[in-house]
């Protein structure tokens, strides 16, 4: 952003552990994802206002984008390609964008629990906020979220590397209405072992 523009601070959201919240964005309005403690990875999609049926869609952000990385400057492109958002700013430079939401499976099949909370009904509930109710949750795009390929081409789930006060800032490219849950997953590294809250600010630029 122009360090000159100016901005002012329409709404702000905290996401308590294993919640998650949903916003709406208009053209040109900046929202910045902010991970309070630490080590929070933030599960988020993205949807047009003016048709649902088309959303932030991680498969064709990596064909889009050539790439598996996010880096400032990038668009978060849809399912029918098209940018609905940009990212503009991001203090940590490491997430993903090949993970599934967790689920009341990924829990039940990997843990044997019933009842533990997950990001897909997180998202779900949040989602209902707008009346939208997608008939399939898209893949989200994980913020702060850290993992690597090894040697052999397998993935290793890491410690975020977010630190307290680390943000994202994306610019909403059409109207849209996002989601995000603080990942409800406490039984791996994904989150350093606990889940804390995430902020979201939505900022006007004047």
């Amino acid at each position: 952003m122009n360090s000159a523009a100016k901005e002012r601070m329409k709404d702000e959201i905290i996401i308590p552990p294993y919640e998650g919240r949903s916003a709406l964005l208009k053209k040109g309005e900046e929202l910045i994802i902010i991970d309070v403690e630490g080590k929070q990875v933030g599960d988020f999609v993205c949807f047009n206002l003016n048709d649902i049926s088309e959303y932030v869609s991680p498969v064709h952000m990596r064909a889009s984008l050539s790439s598996i990385r996010l880096k400032p400057g990038d668009y978060l492109y849809s399912n029918i390609r098209r940018p609905l958002m940009q990212l503009v700013h991001d203090t940590v430079g490491k997430h993903d964008f090949f993970f599934p939401a967790c689920d009341y499976y990924r829990y039940k099949v990997d843990f044997n629990l019933e009842d533990h909370p997950n990001c897909h009904d997180n998202i779900e509930k949040a989602l209902s906020r707008f009346g939208i109710e997608p008939p399939i949750i898209p893949d989200p795009i994980n913020w702060f979220m850290n993992n690597k390929l090894n040697d052999l081409g397998d993935y290793e789930i890491c410690e975020p590397l977010s630190k307290p006060g680390d943000y994202v800032r994306l610019r909403a490219v059409e109207d849209v209405v996002i989601a995000c849950t603080t990942c409800s997953q406490d039984l791996a590294p994904v989150n350093g072992w606990k889940v804390t809250p995430l902020k979201l600010q939505i900022v006007e630029v004047l």
